[in-house]
């Protein structure tokens, strides 16, 4: 496994992000732990969650992956060697403030993230979506004083658009407040919206960018192929439009150049985000070890300058 600056940080991230969303949810509790044992025995350290995971499984209730977590590293003793991530912004109670990116909201929120997570801070707190009924200003000032009581070190914002992230950026800059330090986009082969105005500004700013579906919900991962039935799984529906000429090329064009590499088509996904020179860690989502130790073996995967051309060229949006 190899490691990477967090933007500005110097924070040494794995290049490959272990995500929770699936706890509870997709896989069950115990086989989370495996995951989480597994990942961090390979060298990985950068674990994201978020505290409304899994609030929508009829059986959970939001926090449920965070609580995981925090059982997890109380009974390994192992906090010193996670990089923790976490998010706010989507409801977590009733109530005017029960969500957003308000000053009263953020700061219940990680109070109430910190005692499920059993630690004392989080190494990066990241805004889950745009406010755009609060300004940058009240959002950036909460996180200062978070930052100034040892609750938070860094901060970083998630599905947020150029702009947003721009205005946020100068306004830390001019006005001493903290800066987001990450970015997570949805970003893979498939849904490549983040090249368009981002990059230019990740790479001024120096952020970070740990995106989120590098294999596209499943579509990239080798189970899907032209001509073959579509495998059973519990958001196949969503990815039926996406069922097209361009991504079966796509695929295609991974597994034939993962063929010549002793590489699966989950690897070379994953490969080709990792061969990006701004890229920090893209977040895996797996329900199983096996699932997991498939992902890792992109790790220290870099592309060829010919096979990134061709996955750009069969990639690209028509």
């Amino acid at each position: 496994m190899e490691y990477r600056l967090l933007g500005p940080t110097g924070l040494r991230v794995s290049e490959i992000c272990l995500g929770t969303m699936q706890f509870k949810w997709t896989t069950t509790e115990a086989e989370s732990y495996r995951v989480l044992d597994a990942f961090m025995d390979a060298g990985g350290n950068l674990v994201d969650t978020a505290d409304i995971y899994t609030g929508w499984v009829k059986e959970c209730k939001a926090g449920t992956a965070e609580t995981i977590i925090g059982k997890w590293m109380k009974r390994k003793g192992n906090r010193r060697r996670v990089v923790l991530s976490t998010k706010c912004m989507i409801g977590m109670w009733k109530g005017a403030t029960g969500g957003g990116l308000n000053r009263s909201h953020i700061v219940k929120a990680i109070e109430d993230s910190l005692k499920r997570l059993r630690t004392d801070h989080v190494d990066l707190l990241q805004s889950h979506w745009p406010d755009w009924s609060v300004g940058n200003e009240e959002t950036l000032r909460a996180y200062r004083d978070l930052i100034a009581a040892g609750k938070v070190r860094f901060v970083g914002c998630s599905n947020y658009s150029p702009g947003l992230m721009a205005e946020a950026l100068v306004l830390a800059e001019r006005g001493g407040l903290p800066r987001y330090v990450s970015a997570q986009p949805k970003y893979n082969l498939l849904v490549r919206d983040f090249e368009e105005d981002h990059v230019w500004l990740v790479k001024k700013y120096n952020v970070g960018v740990i995106p989120y579906s590098p294999l596209q919900a499943g579509l990239l991962s080798g189970k899907y192929r032209r001509g073959r039935p579509l495998p059973n799984r519990a958001r196949g529906d969503g990815l039926k439009h996406m069922l097209n000429d361009r991504t079966w090329n796509v695929i295609d064009a991974l597994d034939r150049l993962g063929r010549a590499r002793g590489k699966t088509v989950a690897q070379m996904a994953l490969g080709w985000l990792l061969s990006h020179e701004w890229m920090t860690s893209p977040i895996v989502g797996p329900n199983t070890v096996a699932q997991l130790n498939e992902s890792l073996g992109a790790a220290g995967l870099k592309l060829s300058e010919a096979e990134m051309k061709e996955l750009d060229e069969v990639s690209k949006q028509s």
